[in-house]
């Protein structure tokens, strides 16, 4: 389905009303062992808005550490690819991108920007106003969920940077991710290239920090998970009966968020068809995950999906990271990945 927009404006919604719906996703997850939620339940209005806050407190370095990359190495990305289009996956309202678009309409090179989201709203909003701050630009913006749909992707207008930022790619599980990465892959044509956003391992006390920051806004950002599902699936949880965690786990090298019951408990989601999940004292819900990498561990998973990391582009700090890779059978690609701090 297309949405009416002005003629340099598209945005086709790829998730019907069954997709858009958290039900079945929420039924699987509590119901299953061990209790999980999926990561969209966290961003309503709510949660957004605290999303958003997280990302300037001080602990939360990754935000703030992509886009000094993206700052300082955005004209030489597009210098070196004559990128024309700019696909974005997981755009929100474009403002991980704003360093590219600018490098791009600077160089003469900006055609196209496709944004691709979950949220029709967000998409429709960043296409107007990018529209009016680059007079000629197209955008042709895509509602969906990346997991089903990078297939449905337009054909590229021209030499692309597909653009997967925020460091989302952790918050995927192994397989998930191996997944992502072969689709992101198929997305790439001669010339074309992946920019992504990779967290780093680092001291564990620098990563805790970052989830469990001295605000306590990640804990109500996890807390608010509770009153989405109350609101949208008719549950009855008692926010208060639960406690957000943030734990660093070394063998996975990954953060792990959720929530742990404070007692035993039962809880009844009207919109499961009153379905009710009964959770014992400490009993969690996990809502998210974040992994973190080691440069020789990205360019593994890159190479088996068929990419090759070109480049590896560090923060002052060294604690984030934004990948360059090309597919592999290119002319240089597969060549030991260069960088800078």
């Amino acid at each position: 389905m297309s949405i009416a927009a002005p003629p340099d404006i598209r945005v086709d919604v790829l998730l019907d009303s069954d997709e858009a719906s958290l039900a079945e996703a929420v039924r699987a997850g509590l119901l299953g062992q061990p209790k999980r939620l999926p990561p969209r339940c966290l961003y309503d209005e709510r949660g957004s808005e605290l999303f958003d806050r997280i990302t300037e407190l001080p602990e939360y370095y990754p935000a703030r550490c992509e886009r000094a990359i993206l700052n300082r190495y955005a004209p030489e990305i597009v210098t070196d690819t004559g990128a024309q289009e700019l696909l974005e996956i997981g755009s929100g309202v474009a403002s991980k991108t704003r360093a590219l678009l600018y490098a791009m309409a600077g160089a003469g090179t900006l055609r196209r920007y496709v944004p691709f989201d979950v949220d029709q709203t967000v998409v429709q909003r960043s296409a107007e106003e990018l529209t009016s701050l680059y007079p000629g630009l197209a955008v042709h913006g895509l509602v969906g969920d990346f997991s089903r749909h990078l297939g449905d992707l337009p054909p590229p207008s021209g030499r692309r940077l597909v653009a997967f930022l925020g460091g989302t790619i952790g918050n995927l599980e192994p397989e998930m991710r191996a997944e992502i990465l072969l689709g992101l892959r198929d997305l790439l044509g001669d010339g074309d290239r992946l920019v992504l956003g990779v967290d780093l391992v680092k001291d564990e006390r620098v990563i805790v920090a970052a989830y469990a920051d001295s605000a306590g806004v990640t804990a109500e950002f996890t807390l608010n998970v509770l009153r989405v599902l109350n609101r949208e699936l008719d549950a009855d949880f008692d926010v208060g009966a639960f406690e957000p965690f943030a734990r660093w786990d070394p063998g996975e090298s990954r953060v792990e968020l959720g929530l742990s019951a404070r007692s035993a408990q039962r809880v009844t989601i009207g919109g499961l068809d009153s379905a009710r999940v009964d959770f014992a004292h400490g009993e969690e819900i996990r809502t998210e995950i974040s992994s973190k990498f080691t440069p020789e561990r990205l360019e593994r998973e890159l190479r088996q999906a068929g990419l090759a990391l070109e480049r590896l582009l560090l923060d002052d700090e060294g604690l984030f990271s934004v990948a360059l890779a090309a597919p592999i059978g290119e002319a240089g690609a597969g060549e030991s990945p260069g960088g800078g701090a």
